[in-house]
This record gives C-alpha cells, sequence and structure tokens, in this order.
C-alpha cells in the first residue's frame, strides 16, 4: 500500500489537532474537596446511594456521587466559617463542578 500526498496531510492534521490537545491539557490547579472531618457531611451526601461491596458491576462502574445534593451544604458553611473565594471565583453554587470529590 502507498502513502500518497493526501494521506501525509492526514496525517500531519492529526498529529497537529494531538499536539494542540496536549499542549492545551495542563495539570489540574483547582483544590480537591479534602477529605476531612470538616468535609465527611458532603462526602456523606454525595455518596448516600453509592452502591455496596456485594453489588453488581455495572452499579459499581456507572455510579455517579450525588453533586447537586452535596453542593447544597458548601456555601453555608463556607459562609458561616468567613472562608473567602479568590477573585474571579464562578458561582458558588456549582462547587463540585471544579472541585472535584477525593476516592
Amino acid at each position: 500500500m502507498k502513502i500518497d500526498k493526501r494521506d501525509w496531510s492526514f496525517i500531519a492534521l492529526v498529529a497537529v489537532v494531538l499536539i494542540v490537545f496536549i499542549s492545551i491539557s495542563g495539570k489540574e490547579t483547582t483544590k480537591p474537596v479534602p477529605n476531612d472531618v470538616t468535609h465527611k457531611s458532603v462526602y456523606d451526601e454525595a455518596y448516600k446511594n453509592a452502591p455496596t461491596t456485594d453489588a453488581s458491576f455495572f452499579k459499581k462502574t456507572f455510579f455517579k456521587p450525588a453533586k447537586k445534593d452535596a453542593e447544597k451544604l458548601c456555601e453555608p458553611c463556607h459562609t458561616a466559617n468567613g472562608v473567602k473565594f479568590p477573585p474571579n471565583h464562578p458561582p458558588k453554587n456549582r462547587c463540585l463542578f471544579c472541585h472535584k470529590l477525593q476516592k
């Protein structure tokens, strides 16, 4: 099979797209939600419907934490404790959109 000029152009295009994708995907800079006593209620709320150890493989694989329920606990506690948000911080009601829960 012969590779002609058109094939090399396609290969070059794919390479450029991969290079751009890799260059813009840097290290995650957002802080994760600490897995400590203070944030225990957030983790408990997010994982309240988590499958048990004897659940099926399908349920374990496709389980998603209840982030919207857990996010309701963030703002009242942060406001009460005086935790300042950095400048240009996005809306406070979508905390777990950026801040990830630790496993």
